[in-house]
């Protein structure tokens, strides 16, 4: 297992927000104990021109102006490199994956609320989308992207949508921030779960999400891998247990087309053991 991490992804917070450090500090800590023998290549920051793939210019000219964006989603100095460094640990990822490598990248912030031209939702830059449109440019004929966070990627989908060499898959919790996903339309396909679904009706909707990457037959499959749909987390209304996503990663073992995956959401002090079990489950371990 390759595991894309750089310290500099802790160097902003603001205080009582539950994007914090810690919750990836925590991880990278219990996973580097837990398993010793794992690589942990070094991170690049992604290039400009790689952004610009998935984000207008003007995005990244707003990107540095010393205000906030939203409600949740503050101006942090240096928030730019942070995020570009993100991206890049998605891009080393993929590179990993199309060699036979299983690649996790344990960034921060998140990435799939980023719209081409909006940072939204605590996210700067939409990581698994750059990603995405790397690959294509690569030589990559069919990306798919499953995305299992508990809230819609929003910007994911805007940034994709119509493209038919990729596909948008999401299962997330509805009604819930931000809002969308609500139908399948062209190359995006949803797949809504009602706040307080019994984990085993959330496990068979995300069967069927899962399901659909397949039959997508992609050469790639980039995952958004959110960890909020889980029942202690304090932003949502859905009740996954700590087995369930080892049963997620145990999915992704099975497939022979090469995976990477991207932290998204997860806002639990329980992350480290909700990201230990994915990847158990992916690796065998």
């Amino acid at each position: 297992m390759k595991l894309f991490y750089d310290p500099s992804c802790l160097d902003y917070h603001s205080l009582g927000h539950p994007e914090c450090p810690q919750r990836v500090q925590a991880t990278v800590e219990h996973l580097k104990a837990s398993y010793p023998d794992w690589d942990w290549p070094r991170v690049e920051p992604v290039s400009v021109d790689d952004i610009l793939r998935a984000h207008g210019k003007p995005h990244l000219q707003r990107l540095q102006v010393p205000k906030d964006f939203d409600g949740d989603t503050a101006y942090y100095e240096g928030i730019s490199e942070i995020a570009r460094m993100a991206s890049g640990a998605s891009i080393g990822g993929l590179k990993e994956s199309l060699n036979g490598e299983a690649a996790f990248s344990l960034m921060r912030p998140p990435g799939h609320h980023a719209e081409w031209n909006r940072a939204m939702g605590f996210c700067y830059l939409n990581h698994v989308a750059v990603a995405a449109m790397v690959a294509l440019d690569s030589g990559v004929d069919r990306v798919a992207i499953w995305d299992f966070d508990a809230h819609h990627g929003n910007g994911t989908e805007a940034i994709v949508i119509g493209m038919d060499r990729i596909r948008y898959v999401s299962a997330h919790q509805h009604p819930c921030y931000p809002g969308t996903g609500i139908v399948a339309r062209e190359n995006a396909f949803n797949f809504p779960v009602p706040p307080e679904t019994e984990a085993v009706e959330h496990m068979k909707i995300l069967s069927k999400s899962w399901e659909s990457v397949l039959e997508f037959e992609p050469e790639l499959i980039l995952v958004s891998a959110g960890f909020d749909a889980y029942s202690k987390d304090p932003l949502t209304q859905m009740r996954l247990g700590i087995e369930d996503f080892k049963t997620l990663g145990a999915w992704i073992r099975k497939t022979r087309t090469p995976v990477a995956a991207t932290l998204e959401g997860g806002y639990s002090e329980d992350l480290p053991l909700l990201v230990n079990a994915f990847l158990k489950g992916w690796s065998g371990s």
